[in-house]
């Protein structure tokens, strides 16, 4: 199970009810390494106020790797996450994560974080088992 859903917002879910910031709190206490990455990339990218903001360093272990895959698989979970966030999300690899603002010139250099040209250059021997 990916997410740490507990009886209370499972019934909500059932009887239609869900609250997108229940749902983002739901997402914060079940993935918090997901969670702390995203967040501290949103932080950095205020502060310094880049194109884009990324992560570069792997999971500390496989528990950690797999709260990123189960963020951002989940189109749901995504989508909540750069709403919550007000950030376009993109993934590359096992671990790279990146953080871009909205607008048409950020668009511009998430195209190029995700673009083939982009996903190959990313490639190194030391991921291919990530």
């Amino acid at each position: 199970m990916s997410l740490d859903v507990s009886p209370a917002l499972l019934e909500k879910a059932e009887r239609g009810e869900v609250d997108e910031a229940e749902f983002v709190d739901c997402v914060r206490t079940s993935l918090p390494y997901a969670w702390e990455m995203i967040s501290s990339l949103v932080d950095r990218l205020g502060a310094d106020g880049g194109p884009f903001a990324d992560n570069q360093v792997p999971p500390p272990d496989e528990q950690a790797r797999g709260q990123l895959l189960r963020a951002l698989a989940s189109d749901a979970i995504r989508g909540a996450l750069q709403r919550h966030f007000g950030v376009r999300l993109a993934f590359q690899n096992c671990h790279r994560v990146a953080v871009f603002p909205l607008g048409e010139e950020a668009d511009q250099a998430h195209a190029r974080f995700t673009s083939v040209r982009g996903q190959l250059l990313n490639q190194s021997p030391l991921l291919r088992d990530c």
